[in-house]
């Protein structure tokens, strides 16, 4: 049993009345080796009362769509570029003199399209000024203006689909040394050579920034990018 289940199994055992399906039954997909477990038969009310029995410390993040609910455990190789995009979109607020509000693995949820998704990280920035200082909540609140997914373990679930049904205009994917931009079009998600929230951003360079990163560190590579952004700003 992988450290996913030992987490996961018990609080859907917390939530089930006995007439609930066996647990055993809800658990056919284990990657041991992607940190992944995906569980299908898992009604909304199941999906929210386990939510509710983990709380909000833990390590793993969740997909939800209609009826399958994917869990995986966050790992070190998609997190370092994760981070490094973080910082990136940070350095390049600052060169912008704008706001923006980085709310990491913000959970996405829609009850009334039975669908959540928790990013690798997500940020507003055309909506910043809305959702400031608020408890974010769809579908009162707008989704997240831009999501990153550090994509290094494939998902039982399709997130372009998951996210374009949650509105989210903007994806970037980072996925085998190269990051990927995404426009939400007309309910689809459309590949694009620029950023909608950033369109000054060098899309092609970054993952140079972020290869260099492995050899001169992460700060110095985010001090480089800095120096690139001041460039193009002229």
């Amino acid at each position: 049993m992988t450290n996913l289940q030992t987490t996961v199994i018990p609080a859907i055992e917390a939530t089930a009345s006995p007439a609930a399906i066996p647990v055993a039954s809800v658990v056919p997909e284990v990657v041991p080796q992607q940190n992944k477990i995906a569980l299908p038969g898992i009604s909304w009310q199941t999906y929210k009362a386990i939510m509710a029995e983990v709380g909000d410390d833990r390590a793993w993040r969740i997909a939800y769509s209609e009826g399958v609910l994917e869990i995986r455990m966050p790992s070190q190789n998609p997190e370092v570029p994760k981070r490094l995009l973080e910082d990136f979109i940070t350095a390049l607020a600052d060169a912008l003199e704008i706001e923006v509000m980085g709310v990491g693995a913000l959970l996405l949820e829609r009850e009334d399209l039975t669908r959540a998704a928790e990013p690798d990280s997500c940020f507003y920035v055309q909506n910043e000024a809305i959702v400031r200082g608020k408890s974010i909540k769809l579908p009162g609140d707008p989704p997240s203006d831009l999501v990153i997914e550090s994509d290094y373990t494939s998902s039982s679930l399709n997130k372009f689909t998951l996210y374009a049904s949650l509105g989210v205009p903007e994806l970037w994917r980072y996925h085998q040394q190269k990051l990927e931009i995404y426009h939400l079009i007309e309910g689809n998600y459309q590949p694009a050579e620029q950023s909608l929230a950033f369109p000054l951003l060098p899309v092609a360079e970054v993952p140079g920034f972020i290869a260099q990163s492995l050899a001169i560190g992460q700060r110095a590579a985010v001090r480089l990018f800095r120096e690139r952004m001041q460039e193009i700003l002229g």
